[in-house]
């Protein structure tokens, strides 16, 4: 139906064409980040296909975004009108979150057609069955899932790693490995290390012929079931340091590709010891700041909630009889662990149970394209060869949605491009994805329907602030709790005084 690099290269056409200039990286000195989330309709009439007549399916990108950057919990504000997190998946998601409220809108107002139809439940709606969405990642997510191993092959950019490769009883914690010396070397926007990426291959295998050396690689990789005996979340450090000894064709694993997240407090914490032994994996992490610690979760962190959750949030929610949740993720050329990408995502969370109706933890299908994202920093650093200047970050984020306003929002340090601190607190500095304007949008919805059409979550009391309409949504935040309890204990929370705002 479609492909890991049909998805990827709808997106970096999309990205090419329909994001301007303004908020991308300056050539040859900046790189980004790149996450979206595309729509895949499948027609009602061709749900049986045959190997000889595939589905034809529809592609369509509804959000995407950019960025690298967090703020410091200093530069954290309680009238919700700052981005907290402007990482790739983050942008992307809530840009999806504007589109969501956009296709309520259209299906409440009955104006055009929308991806929702008419729940069992008074005023709840559902997705059309003829839809999914799959998530696009041009790197793997920051955090657990981009804690992988590194060989000791030369360099050869961004090549995946192969699953089970290590197929001895002694080296069974292989699907735990995690990423060396380097804080998120391709991967940490606010990594201090300046060194020279090394982007390995676990699944080449050099061969010598006519007296040239080849690379064998094994392509694109798909999600499958977790290995038995592996226990996703409680690696030691000596199980680590066990699977440095041997991989494919003899090739030694001498360090991990490393995450620049740091362990929440109340998590055990990383050894910080030389070589693949450095981290700890399937903890839980924040991501990091410069100087100024951040209370934004890494991304592999979100993603695996969002499994469970669904896309859509706690607002949302009091209009859906079921969460939104993300059929695939597909993640670009780059550094990248099919066993790692399954424990961050779904390997934590899978023996959660006993949530609400509706809620669960899905079943995703994880898959890399061979194709490279030209403003990553992989891509950039080989075309720039001897140019001076040191590469860095770009500052900027983009979000952008399919809605008819204002699609396209681009940002830095959390406000408005071009925002200065004398316009701090007005209208015009707020991103069209921030609490506040997500929050009003919401509102917007709700004064378009007739309050005998609300559903029973917003009529049964009087709701004020954007905390009270949070928690207001019951099932959600109970899948919420039964997910902190049994997974994810650590979570870092932000006080609800930073959600009291109208």
């Amino acid at each position: 139906m479609w492909t890991a690099d049909e998805i990827a290269l709808l997106c970096y056409e999309h990205y090419g064409i329909r994001l301007p200039k303004k908020g991308k990286p300056e050539p040859n000195h900046e790189w980004t980040l790149l996450a979206a989330v595309v729509k895949i309709q499948t027609p009602a009439d061709q749900d049986c296909h045959t190997p000889d007549k595939p589905a034809q399916v529809t592609k369509e990108v509804v959000s995407m975004g950019t960025g690298t950057k967090c703020i410091g919990q200093s530069k954290m504000r309680k009238s919700g009108d700052i981005l907290n997190d402007s990482h790739a998946e983050v942008i992307a998601r809530r840009s999806f979150q504007r589109y969501l409220l956009h296709q309520l809108q259209l299906a409440a107002t009955l104006k055009e057609d929308s991806i929702f139809v008419p729940g069992t439940q008074k005023g709840l709606w559902k997705l059309r069955r003829d839809l999914i969405f799959v998530f696009f990642s041009s790197h793997t997510p920051c955090g657990d899932a981009s804690i992988i191993p590194m060989l000791e092959f030369e360099d050869q950019p961004c090549c995946p790693v192969i699953r089970d490769w290590a197929s001895s009883s002694s080296v069974e914690a292989s699907s735990n490995l995690e990423a060396p010396g380097n804080e998120r070397k391709c991967e940490d926007p606010d990594s201090p290390i300046t060194k020279k990426i090394r982007l390995e291959t676990v699944t080449a295998a050099r061969e010598v012929t006519n007296g040239a050396a080849h690379h064998q690689s094994f392509g694109k990789q798909e999600s499958g079931p977790i290995s038995p005996g592996i226990n996703s979340c409680n690696l030691t450090v000596e199980g680590l340091a066990a699977v440095t000894r041997i991989a494919p064709g003899s090739a030694k694993v001498i360090d991990v590709y490393r995450t620049g997240a740091k362990c929440v407090p109340g998590e055990a914490g990383d050894s910080g010891k030389p070589g693949a032994a450095f981290h700890q994996v399937g903890l839980l992490r924040v991501k990091p700041g410069r100087g100024d610690r951040t209370r934004s979760m890494s991304c592999s962190d979100k993603m695996a909630r969002w499994n469970v959750l669904g896309c859509q949030g706690a607002l949302l929610m009091h209009f859906l009889e079921e969460p939104i949740y993300l059929s695939a993720v597909v993640i670009g050329k780059c550094p990248y662990s099919q066993e790692a990408m399954q424990r961050a995502l779904t390997g934590r969370c899978q023996n959660v149970s006993a949530l609400p109706k509706g809620f669960g933890v899905q079943e995703l299908k994880i898959l890399q394209s061979d194709l490279l994202f030209e403003q990553s920093r992989c891509a950039v650093q080989a075309k720039r060869a001897d140019s001076p200047g040191r590469l860095v970050p770009c500052g900027a984020a983009i979000s952008w949605s399919a809605v008819p306003e204002q699609p396209l929002d681009v940002t830095a340090n959390g406000f408005p491009q071009g925002t200065t601190k004398k316009t701090i607190g007005s209208l015009q500095a707020r991103s069209q994805i921030s609490k506040v304007e997500l929050f009003r949008s919401f509102q917007k919805l709700l004064s378009r329907i007739a309050r005998d059409k609300w559903p029973d979550s917003l009529r049964v009391q009087k709701l004020d602030t954007y905390q009270d309409y949070k928690e207001a949504a019951s099932s959600y935040q109970e899948a919420w709790s039964t997910l902190r309890k049994q997974a994810f204990g650590s979570w870092i929370r932000n006080p609800p005084d930073y959600h009291q705002f109208k």
